[in-house]
């Protein structure tokens, strides 16, 4: 069943915008994302050069939706799965990194529209352009509690996706008036996001990095900037907790893991894809082949056996995501509280994918010689990429020591999963 209505904007703009009210399960965004490929692809210098996704590839984005996946149905989006969410920001990330890593991020931002007022959620993600961005929290990001709201003052940095969002959040401690922090009962010190509209912050233009170029990534900052009661939550806070679908039982940090994940091995299937094209088209070194004719790259020994380990490596890497993923879900939706060891191999499962996307990405850009080096080939920004990516703290490997704690039946700290 479809549902067709008109949003109107600021300043009396008027957009028609198609809205799908309609169950979870019933769109195809993976679908919705492979049809964007080529756009996405052809923008993806224009992202890259300009720090920021090029205005075509967000209408496009806008178009299908791609957005709205993560957002609770109250308020007309998909409250899709974690895994479809994934799949779709696997799909961007085969046409560009930067592209996906926006959706992404943008899509784990949407989490909150299930922690705060249903009025505010509409204000903030009704109109059909709704992005919020934002970045890790700052220990010196402060709000004051005063009378209705918070004082808030802050900088944060890594706000993915920013340049090109309507909302901003910054992740801020809560201090009293003397500006000492708040704790909660547990002694942990309190936190609040501030969800403040984009014109309210300042921009720092500080993305000067080697991959992830077109996220736009920037630093903003909000200066004695009052922000009401019920523009903040926080993140997995139950006591704020107004959307009950299985979705936001999913804590965020995992979230971001799984849908990080399959931007990973997205950016490493379009690498090992271009790779195969090129092994048939690029002359090897050394004599040709016993009939005369010409030794391709793919005529190689050594780069049909690598090729073959590559291809294993990433393909098992997804497999056992793919497979965790669903059991976690699956489980979430029988009990709403998956096992720890559960928990953990999934854990397990998105380090590894994003570590052996890297591994995959770095061993096909070294196999392409000289030709993975220059602009003009789809290779080096794809590295430069994923070497930004597995910078990401989700892929680190210290995420393994809590999870073979956990396999080895020792008392582990849980936080990460």
């Amino acid at each position: 069943m479809f549902c067709y209505y008109r949003l109107v904007r600021e300043q009396g703009k008027i957009m028609d915008q198609l809205v799908e009210d309609i169950t979870r399960h019933s769109i195809d965004w993976v679908g919705r994302a492979e049809s964007l490929q080529p756009i996405i692809s052809a923008n993806a210098e224009r992202t890259e050069s300009g720090g920021r996704v090029t205005d075509e590839v967000m209408a496009a984005l806008h178009e299908q939706q791609l957005f709205r996946m993560a957002l609770p149905k109250s308020v007309g989006g998909g409250e899709t799965t974690p895994l479809e969410i994934a799949l779709a920001t696997e799909a961007i990330a085969k046409a560009d990194a930067s592209t996906a890593w926006c959706v992404g991020q943008a899509s784990g931002c949407s989490w909150c529209s299930a922690y705060i007022p249903a009025e505010v959620a509409r204000e903030i993600f009704e109109p059909a352009n709704a992005v919020l961005a934002w970045g890790p929290p700052n220990p010196s990001a402060k709000a004051e509690k005063i009378e209705g709201g918070y004082n808030s003052n802050g900088k944060w940095r890594f706000g993915s996706g920013s340049l090109n969002a309507t909302w901003v959040g910054g992740h801020s401690f809560v201090v009293d008036k003397n500006g000492d922090r708040v704790l909660n009962d547990n002694g942990s010190p309190k936190m609040r996001t501030m969800l403040i509209p984009k014109d309210e912050v300042t921009f720092e233009g500080i993305w000067d990095v080697m991959g992830l170029k077109g996220t736009g990534s920037d630093t903003y900052v909000a200066t004695d900037l009052f922000v009401d009661e019920a523009h903040t939550t926080w993140r997995d806070s139950q006591p704020d907790r107004k959307e009950f679908g299985p979705l936001y039982s999913v804590p965020l940090l995992t979230a971001y893991g799984i849908i990080f994940a399959g931007l990973s091995l997205g950016v490493a299937r379009s690498l090992l894809e271009e790779f195969k094209k090129l092994a048939s088209e690029k002359p090897a070194g050394g004599h040709g082949k016993p009939n005369g004719q010409p030794a391709m790259l793919r005529d190689n020994a050594v780069i049909q056996s690598k090729t073959t380990e590559n291809e294993a490596k990433l393909r098992s890497a997804r497999a056992l995501w793919v497979e965790t993923v669903e059991e976690y879900w699956d489980n979430m939706l029988e009990t709403n509280n998956p096992p720890l060891e559960l928990r953990a191999r999934l854990r397990m499962s998105i380090t590894w994918a994003m570590l052996q996307a890297r591994e995959v990405g770095n061993a096909v850009f070294h196999a392409t010689g000289t030709n993975g080096i220059f602009e003009m080939h789809p290779f080096e920004r794809r590295f430069r990429d994923l070497q930004a990516i597995s910078a990401q703290g989700q892929s680190h490997h210290s995420n393994f020591e809590p999870v073979g704690a956990v396999l080895l039946g020792i008392e582990a700290n849980s936080h990460r999963f």
